[in-house]
């Protein structure tokens, strides 16, 4: 990690990150931008799992793979969100959540 920075601090800044994507989510009615802010969400869980294995368990890089994990799920989620999101553009014309039920027709 970076030098002088303590777990608290780092902790600190993923927990803001967690709770500012789960603001977003929960607040925006855009498609695209929900999808960022879930993107915020399973960053800050990320940031966790390298600080909690950097300070509890220095000489293994379970947290690491667990990261990388993360982040290959958080790839694929993307491809298919963004496909379902072009989808929905190509069909009704835009991305408001309010308008999301035709696709159940």
């Amino acid at each position: 990690m970076i030098p002088g920075v303590s777990l608290i601090e780092i902790l600190a800044v993923s927990t803001l990150m967690f709770f500012i994507g789960v603001y977003g989510f929960v607040t925006r009615k855009n498609l695209i931008t929900i999808l960022m802010s879930l993107e915020l969400i399973l960053n800050g869980a990320a940031i966790n799992f390298v600080a909690f294995n950097k300070y509890l368990y220095p000489g293994e890089p379970a947290g690491q793979f667990f990261t990388l994990f993360l982040i290959a799920v958080a790839a694929a989620e993307v491809a298919l969100a963004i496909a379902i999101v072009i989808n929905l553009y190509r069909r009704i014309k835009t991305v408001d959540v309010d308008h999301v039920d035709t696709l159940k027709y």
